[in-house]
């Protein structure tokens, strides 16, 4: 039964692919400019390690060897025809320009029909940018760029180290859409600074930017990292998961009726975690905010009325 109170990301790509379209996901060997001194040291606060593809395969395994493992095994398990080369890990773009279009022609195959690039917003060029173009063009498939933001407060941005601020996520956006490329944007919705009126703001930014599609992201906190040694010294609280669902529906209130939803909340192997989810599946936290939507008779773009000059609807004819 299709859901008519948000948008959907795999009813989405039905209705643009004519099928079900499944994702794959892509680990290359490369890292962030905020770990390597570029522009910051240690990486975001609650990134582990791996990063967050703790479901890919090794990075030492070819990219064409990665597609055929897991297009092989999902062939088989679900009679699937059609991918999407989802390059997900770390930065993607923050790789040598000629090494990018190694990794980025490897993923060109028949049964691709788009590729997906994960990257932070400092990490967005005119030379990338332009061959993507030319593979959407010369190979017909389409290209889509991931930007991580978490968050559209500035002081949160800087408690989290993300080495950028909402500037550059903006100047992101304003060069990838010269292109047409679709965006997807990730957000946290639970970050212990964050208020509820920082979700929403985040909801207007995004629709006020025309973003095409969003993610959202419970905060998991993974052991041995900077924020999970706060999480330890109890230096903040996290929400509990009734407050998370609230966030989550304030946020689709307020997003444009228009754009697609990825995810609700995110998952994280429970072995390698401190605090994910509130020991809870995912799709029972799911299920609540589907539940309390209903309840409140709440639904995606329901408070989207702040764009296109609001104070002049007081003038009937416009």
């Amino acid at each position: 039964m299709q859901n008519s109170r948000y948008r959907i990301y795999s009813q989405y790509l039905k209705e643009k692919y004519g099928e079900k379209i499944y994702k794959i996901p892509i680990n290359l060997p490369v890292t962030c400019p905020n770990r390597d001194h570029t522009v910051g040291v240690g990486g975001c606060i609650f990134c582990g390690e791996e990063g967050a593809g703790f479901e890919n395969l090794e990075n030492s395994i070819s990219v064409i060897d990665q597609l055929n493992k897991n297009i092989t095994y999902i062939q088989k398990k679900y009679k699937a025809n059609k991918f999407i080369a989802y390059f997900q890990n770390f930065t993607n773009t923050y790789l040598p320009l000629e090494k990018f279009k190694e990794y980025i022609n490897a993923a060109c195959r028949e049964n691709i029909v788009e590729i997906a690039i994960s990257t932070r917003p400092d990490c967005i060029n005119d030379s990338y940018l332009s061959f993507l173009k030319e593979i959407e063009e010369m190979k017909d498939i389409n290209i889509s760029i991931e930007l991580g933001l978490q968050s559209v407060n500035y002081h949160t941005l800087k408690k989290i180290n993300r080495g950028h601020s909402l500037a550059e996520f903006i100047d992101a956006v304003m060069y990838i859409k010269k292109y047409g490329f679709e965006i997807c944007t990730h957000m946290i919705l639970n970050l212990p600074w964050d208020t509820l009126e920082d979700i929403i703001e985040g909801a207007k930014i995004l629709s006020a930017l025309k973003i095409e599609q969003v993610k959202l992201h419970s905060l998991y906190i993974v052991k041995n990292t900077m924020m999970g040694n706060m999480y330890q010294n109890k230096e903040f609280e996290i929400i509990s998961m009734e407050e998370y669902v609230d966030h989550v529906i304030a946020f689709l209130e307020y997003l444009n009726p228009n754009m697609v939803l990825q995810r609700l909340i995110g998952r994280a192997p429970k072995e390698n975690t401190l605090f994910c989810n509130w020991n809870t599946s995912w799709w029972k936290i799911k299920d609540r905010i589907d539940e309390k939507m209903e309840q409140l008779d709440s639904y995606q773009g329901k408070g989207c009325s702040y764009l296109n000059g609001k104070a002049l609807r007081k003038f009937k004819n416009l």
